[in-house]
């Protein structure tokens, strides 16, 4: 379910920037609005069940890992953004993260 709120997030988030750029501001926000919807009712019963098994900054942080998961993809495919090496440093970083917040 957080998957999938991360797919629903990122095209609210930016996917306006492709599609909407000729666009006044507030048709995108509404158009964001919209989308972004979907991505809570996804993300609240997500994390209201994900409590129940894991603490909040276990939470949190495997939210951060599904967005980059959802978000990398999305840049490069959606976005045509390119690859940087800096991406794989801040990957690495997360990891990080991962590892403390789950540790023992």
């Amino acid at each position: 379910m957080l998957a999938a709120s991360n797919v629903f997030m990122t095209f609210a988030w930016y996917a306006h920037l492709k599609n909407l750029s000729a666009k006044p501001w507030w048709i995108a926000a509404l158009a964001s609005w919209g989308i972004a919807l979907f991505e809570y009712l996804l993300q609240v019963p997500a994390n209201r069940i994900g409590f129940t098994a894991l603490s909040l900054p276990q939470l949190k942080i495997m939210q951060e890992v599904i967005t980059l998961m959802v978000f990398v993809p999305f840049a490069i495919f959606y976005m045509d953004q390119p690859v940087k090496l800096d991406y794989l440093w801040a990957a690495l970083c997360i990891l990080g993260a991962v590892y403390f917040v789950f540790r023992g």
